[in-house]
Formats: structure tokens, sequence, C-alpha cells
């Protein structure tokens, strides 16, 4: 099976590098999701090499990134099982005030982000 990491372009900025600069932007106490980022980086097709990009991003990186801040379209924890416990990302974002319920952000439409309306 062919790892989608082969199809980045090593010519071109570094995509991954470009999820985590977006990433880094999302304010405490709110989320955003995989699509929006790829949208703001002009890759609307791209949600899941974003999800790619934050799957273990805090494994390796010396900065923080804030991982547990980006959920799926509907507000579901979909990447809670990239973290070290299937509950730290849940903890993490209730840490910061965010509540969780059954895996999903209760308020979703009321913190969600959007770096296409807020970093223009």
């Amino acid at each position: 099976m062919k790892s989608p990491l082969s199809n980045i372009n090593t010519n071109e900025p570094n995509f991954f590098e470009q999820v985590y600069e977006v990433t880094k932007l999302i304010p405490y106490g709110r989320v955003t999701s995989y699509g929006a980022i790829a949208r703001y980086l002009g890759t609307t097709r791209s949600s899941r090499m974003v999800g790619w990009a934050l799957n273990g991003c805090n494994n390796t990186s010396e900065i923080f990134i804030p991982a547990h801040r980006v959920v799926n379209r509907n507000g579901i924890l979909s990447g809670k099982h990239h973290f070290s416990g299937s509950e730290t990302m849940k903890e993490l974002l209730e840490s910061e005030g965010v509540a969780v319920e059954n895996d999903k952000v209760v308020d979703f439409e009321k913190l969600y982000w959007d770096p296409n309306k807020e970093l223009l």
C-alpha cells in the first residue's frame, strides 16, 4: 500500500509545516476542522493529509502544536486515537473549557474557528 506521504512535493514549501503554523494560531478554547485548514491552505480536498500532518506532530516537534483543537467537520474527536491515551484529546479540550460529550464538541458551531475568516 502506498503511503499518502509519498505524494508530497518536496520542492514546494512543506505542507506539514504549513498545517502546523495554522494549527498554532487556533485560539485557546476554540476548535477548527481538518477541512477548514485544508481550505485555508488552498488544498480543499486534502483534509486527510491535514490529519496525517497532525498525527503524532508533538512526538517529533520541539514546539507544542495544539492538534487537540482540530476535529472533524461535525465536531467529532476523530483523531483521538493518535494521542497518548484514549481520553487525552478530550481532557486537553476540557482543560481549555471546551465541553465534550460522547466524543463530540458541545457547542461546536459557537466554538468553531475558521481560519478563512479569521486570518484574512
